[in-house]
């Protein structure tokens, strides 16, 4: 494939993508931005409220939207692998159904607001299948075999509750209990509510944002998560729906060259070895200082004081 027509490729799919994330507030959301899913609901008539653990949020979400994404790859003409185990990446390869060598990378990455501006994640690793890539350990397909790596991000408002275990309540549907009549419930003391009440019912999260963006433009030169190899994003909220993280202006060669060499390149420095770890550092190591105006500061590690 010419680089003519994985751009023209890269720019549908980018087209398709952002009309989608345009509709999935829509769906996700009440008109007052609460969430729609409430609870889940048992045999016995029961909906418990959800907790607003991050891990079990994040996964309801990926529930959630899963079928407005297959709608999405039908409406548009692709096709989507999911990652055959848990830890693989990506999260869903999307293919051209006309094309089978037009492969899309898309993780989904969920997370709260930390207040009304930031909020962050991870991109993926910085590992074997991001150095080797032309290897498949750990990824659905070799990682330039893809056109491109995306992220469609959900940011969110959490609900302040204190506890979230001895927060959940339990509540019963009394159109059903009509329905169906009364089941050997083993959960007697709980609150009576209608159909027509559950959207009263508190939602966990509230006020979302969704975009989707190419991984390199919203990372950061710093990891996403303690001694793990992760990239990590940029963390204000507008910079990361704009695509405005720290390599956005310097280009996707450099990020793949600096995090595939992070923690592995050194430099001396006051006659010591130290290991590169900020974009700083490293256009320095490769004789390229006058980059450092390309550089969008606000997202990267600091420089130090010789570098100012």
């Amino acid at each position: 494939m010419t680089k003519q027509e994985k751009e023209k490729h890269k720019e549908k799919f980018e087209k398709a993508l952002n009309e989608f994330v345009k509709e999935l507030k829509t769906y996700v959301s009440t008109d007052t931005g609460e969430w729609t899913v409430k609870g889940f609901i048992d045999i016995y008539k029961n909906i418990y409220t959800i907790s607003s653990d991050t891990k079990i949020v994040s996964k309801i979400l990926e529930i959630h939207i899963f079928p407005e994404i297959l709608q999405f790859a039908e409406k548009y003409g692709y096709k989507i692998i999911l990652a055959e185990h848990q830890n693989w990446y990506p999260d869903l390869t999307i293919i051209d159904k006309d094309n089978s060598d037009a492969k899309f990378a898309l993780d989904l990455k969920t997370t709260f607001r930390r207040n009304s501006k930031t909020a962050g994640f991870t991109l993926g690793s910085h590992g074997a299948y991001f150095k080797e890539r032309d290897k498949s350990k750990n990824i659905q397909f070799p990682y330039n075999q893809y056109l491109g790596h995306y992220c469609l991000g959900i940011v969110y408002t959490r609900e302040d509750f204190e506890d979230d275990l001895a927060d959940t309540e339990v509540y019963q549907v009394q159109e059903l209990q009509e329905e169906y009549g009364e089941n050997n419930d083993p959960i007697k003391d709980r609150e009576v509510t209608n159909v027509a009440n559950l959207k009263s019912i508190t939602s966990v999260i509230k006020d979302f944002d969704f975009f989707a963006v190419e991984k390199w433009k919203i990372a950061s030169d710093r990891r996403g998560s303690g001694n793990t190899a992760n990239i990590g994003s940029i963390n204000d909220i507008k910079d990361l729906k704009a695509g405005n993280g720290v390599f956005s202006k310097l280009g996707e060669e450099w990020f793949d060259e600096y995090w595939v060499n992070y923690g592995s390149a050194t430099m001396i420095k006051d006659g010591k070895t130290v290991k590169v770890s900020s974009i700083w550092d490293f256009l320095e190591f490769k004789g390229r200082t006058d980059l450092f105006s390309k550089v969008v500061s606000k997202g990267a590690k600091r420089k130090r004081k010789d570098q100012e």
